[in-house]
């Protein structure tokens, strides 16, 4: 059996280079990743994750993480909710869909709450807490996406249609 090799190629009908088998034209399609979170509220105060794993070790984070295959995108929110709070969610709808072509993720973000009470950190997470608003540590959070999607809520609250997408067209090249 050949063992598969593949070179950059612009197949016909294509309009940039793919990965082409060598030996059966077969293309492989190279797609961006999906990470699924939440910004979840219980009483005004939001749920945040202290990062236990790189990248940004030990900054603060939405429960949030890369989609699996065969899983939903509601099904991912709350796998990665149970796995990085133990935490059981109720989601209450889309919140925003950001684009990050520089490292090709799209991230979609929902409301979420508290489906039981307690949560506890998971093992990505060191630490868990539910801050008010003013307490956010706003200085301290992992991502750009993670600031914009507190404020993304602020804005819901305020009124604004969701979903959201990257603020006044910032992206993150």
């Amino acid at each position: 059996m050949l063992q598969p090799s593949f070179t950059m190629q612009t197949p016909e009908s294509e309009d940039r280079p793919r990965r082409v088998c060598d030996h059966c034209a077969f293309t492989d399609y190279v797609n961006p990743k999906v990470v699924v979170g939440a910004v979840v509220v219980e009483d005004d105060h939001v749920l945040l994750c202290k990062r236990a794993i790189a990248p940004r070790l030990g900054f603060w984070t939405l429960p949030a993480g890369f989609l699996e295959e065969n899983e939903t995108v509601e099904e991912g929110t709350l796998r990665e909710a149970r796995e990085e709070a133990c935490a059981e969610l109720v989601l209450d709808g889309v919140l925003s869909v950001y684009s990050v072509p520089r490292i090709s993720q799209v991230q979609v973000m929902f409301r979420a709450r508290f489906a039981s009470p307690g949560f506890s950190p998971g093992p990505e997470s060191l630490e868990v807490a539910l801050f008010a608003w003013k307490d956010i540590p706003w200085g301290q959070l992992a991502f750009p996406s993670v600031r914009w999607a507190l404020e993304h809520y602020q804005d819901w609250l305020a009124g604004a249609a969701a979903p959201f997408s990257n603020p006044h067209g910032t992206v993150y090249r």
